[in-house]
């Protein structure tokens, strides 16, 4: 039976959990390490890829443990496994906060305002402006080959997200966006337009101030 450390190391989630933080992780990566190991033909990776079509196509309302029986070789302990975990996102997911200011956003960004290292993050957003998910999608010198419209935009149209905000920090403490800055923002905005996903702002931080892209009339 293929199991998760039989994998290449670039591609184990729990290295990339550890190196990159649990925001950059896909769902199926998610889990993958919550199951730990594949079955008879299928790694683990592959797995998670299946059960989560799975999910998708019937819903996480209306899943059952039968439904996932009909995986060949996933025994009742990892369905029932699953289930659980399905079970406690949809009732962590009814308290998810609401988006409402920039102070918001700096307030959600506390493990990365600091970093000596750039980290650059989507919130995705409902159409009540629920926070639905945030992942970090790149982390090093921001620039366009790092923050490609791609990245950022292929897990709201999984997430059925309404809207998004995107943010970065500063580890030179200056909130003036520079001019990667500016164009980035102008990329995605001009993406969220085509794929009707609306940019709703991008906001710069350090470890004590914010500023906002909407706010400055770049946006």
């Amino acid at each position: 039976m293929p199991k998760i450390k039989d994998l290449q190391k670039i591609d184990l989630p729990r290295e990339k959990l550890q190196k990159y933080g649990v925001g950059k992780l896909a769902d199926f990566e998610l889990l993958a390490i919550l199951l730990g190991s594949g079955i008879e033909g299928l790694n683990v990776l592959q797995l998670s890829k299946k059960i989560l079509q799975i999910v998708s196509k019937i819903g996480k309302e209306k899943i059952t443990l039968d439904e996932l029986l009909k995986v060949k070789g996933l025994g009742k302990a990892k369905a029932s496994q699953i289930l659980a975990v399905i079970e406690l996102t949809k009732r962590l997911n009814t308290d998810t906060p609401e988006i409402l200011s920039v102070e918001d956003i700096w307030k959600l960004c506390g493990d990365i305002r600091d970093s000596k290292k750039e980290h650059f993050v989507a919130f995705y957003l409902n159409t009540q402006n629920h926070l639905i998910e945030r992942q970090i999608i790149s982390i090093g010198t921001l620039d366009a080959s790092l923050v490609h419209p791609r990245e950022v935009f292929e897990p709201g149209i999984a997430l059925h997200a309404a809207s998004i905000i995107v943010a970065h920090n500063h580890p030179s403490g200056s909130i003036e966006p520079s001019s990667a800055d500016i164009q980035i923002t102008k990329r995605l905005k001009e993406s969220g337009e085509i794929l009707g996903m609306r940019l709703d702002d991008h906001v710069l931080l350090t470890a004590k101030e914010y500023a906002s892209f909407k706010n400055l009339r770049l946006i």
